[in-house]
């Protein structure tokens, strides 16, 4: 058979071709099938501390891991895209992610289990950005909503109904079928993509900067390993002056790691060899896009890994109950994910991103009042409007800030905003189940009652993500639509 044609850009009627609509789809699929393993594992956390006798900090890593893992690999895709054929890319991605799966299935201990969802993590690290490039590639600037719809769908539905597939294994299976299932399905996307998607845009021949990847690796790694200390030391004096120390150096490293790769991307960029080229940041649009997600991120990770939790440590739910009581606001996410899409492209941003945010933190601050007898039907409502809210914010984020960008910075872009999104993930979930776990075991330790001191945990740890959100009131005011110009050159107004 031969091999499908190149595609470039988006052809001269304005319009996607059915070859191109294919190509998007498959994508969609791939990175449905391989983002809904980012937060499967949240909800397996007490079967998993059970079954392979690890603590409950340890087997949060099944899912930190998975989304630092994205972190660190995310940032050379901006890159990889620009070297390698989109053929070759999504071949790599859906092979690691096939095979991490495989791993994680037949893994005998926790520390394999890690590494199949480490393997895993590379595979999905590449698929977002590779979606995201290929549609600001081919699709018309003004049909971008839409689509992007699409993709919030694929970002927002895939980690959302991930805790209701997995309550639904759990309580008749064991944690190894939340690999089992996903298997066949990802054997399938592999088989299907490698043989129809054609090549897309043009590639570069530029070296890969291994400093660059070092140091992006012990940048964001070094941050969200230090996130991960918070509140990790309330065991004896000794223990919480050693959570102290590594929580600093951690953080330390972080942040010169990060400072380093950034000012080795700005000299390399001079000579278009950066890893991750940072003059999109230049783009004011597009910077404060970014900021607004990255709060969203943190928030939306943080709730949907910590709220399970609550359901069922303090209100006595099981897996597949806690799971079902996400469902409707999972559903509605992916419902509206492509009529918003439509609102944006015809009324732009502030429609829709200032009345989301406003959900957003409304309900935020309504977790801050969870009692050990709220009501589950008061929960299921407040999810669905936070889940309403984040789907209003996602499609103007993504389609404001990569059209903000000149189209050589596509894949830079795509690379940030998935980079972005999974540090900011990862940071939500350490830093909110950390503060819920520590604030919990201090109420423990004073004589309060287990239910009592898990409602106490949520409730801190949910203010503390609402007082995080404030200032996205005042962006959510600033953030533009940029013109749709035929040029492919982006104008905010």
């Amino acid at each position: 058979m031969t091999a499908p044609a190149n595609i470039t850009t988006a052809p001269p009627g304005n319009t996607i071709t059915p070859e191109q609509n294919r190509v998007i789809w498959l994508l969609l699929i791939a990175a449905f099938v391989a983002i809904l393993n980012e937060t499967t594992m949240g909800v397996a956390i007490p079967h998993l501390i059970t079954d392979l006798g690890i603590t409950a900090v340890a087997a949060q890593w099944l899912t930190t891991a998975f989304m630092l893992t994205m972190a660190v690999v995310i940032p050379t895709t901006g890159f990889l895209l620009r070297r390698f054929t989109t053929r070759t890319m999504f071949g790599a991605a859906m092979s690691l992610f096939t095979l991490g799966t495989l791993v994680a299935l037949i893994a005998p201990g926790f520390e394999v289990l890690i590494v199949g969802r480490v393997i895993q993590a590379s595979g999905t690290a590449i698929v977002m950005p590779l979606l995201m490039t290929t549609l600001m590639t081919v699709v018309p600037p003004h049909l971008r909503g839409r689509m992007m719809g699409r993709v919030s769908v694929v970002i927002s539905l895939a980690p959302a109904i991930g805790p209701t597939m997995a309550g639904l294994v759990l309580d008749n299976l064991t944690w190894r079928w939340i690999f089992g299932i996903v298997l066949p399905i990802a054997i399938a996307a592999l088989l299907i993509g490698v043989r129809w998607i054609p090549n897309i845009g043009e590639q570069t021949h530029a070296p890969i900067d291994v400093p660059s990847v070092i140091l992006s690796a012990l940048g964001f790694g070094g941050l969200v390993f230090g996130l991960t200390q918070i509140g990790g030391g309330h065991g004896t004096a000794a223990e919480a002056a050693a959570s102290t120390t590594t929580l600093v150096v951690a953080l330390a490293i972080g942040a010169v790691a990060l400072g380093l790769f950034a000012w080795r991307q700005v000299v390399l960029q001079k000579k278009d060899d950066a890893l991750l080229d940072l003059r999109i940041f230049r783009s004011g649009n597009f910077s404060l896009s970014v900021a607004h997600f990255a709060v969203m991120s943190l928030a939306f990770f943080g709730v949907i890994t910590a709220l399970p939790l609550y359901l069922q440590g303090t209100l006595g739910l099981s897996a597949s109950q806690s799971g079902l009581a996400v469902l409707p606001g999972a559903l509605a996410m992916g419902l509206l994910g492509p009529v918003i899409g439509r609102i944006y492209d015809r009324h732009g941003t502030r429609v829709l991103l200032l009345p989301g945010t406003i959900l957003v933190l409304a309900v935020l601050w309504s977790f801050t009042m969870l009692t050990e007898s709220t009501p589950v039907w008061m929960i299921v409502i407040a999810q669905t409007v936070l889940s309403i809210g984040l789907a209003m914010s996602f499609t103007p984020l993504f389609t404001a800030s990569l059209g903000s960008l000149e189209p050589r910075f596509y894949s830079y872009g795509s690379a940030t905003v998935s980079t972005v999104q999974q540090v900011a993930g990862a940071a939500g979930i350490a830093v909110l189940i950390s503060v819920m776990s520590s604030v919990s075991a201090a109420a423990v330790e004073s004589g309060a009652p287990e239910a009592a001191a898990g409602a106490e945990g949520a409730r801190t740890a949910f203010l503390l993500a609402a007082i995080i959100g404030m200032p996205l009131l005042i962006s959510a005011f600033l953030i533009r639509k940029p013109a749709d110009s035929p040029d492919g050159l982006p104008a905010a107004h």
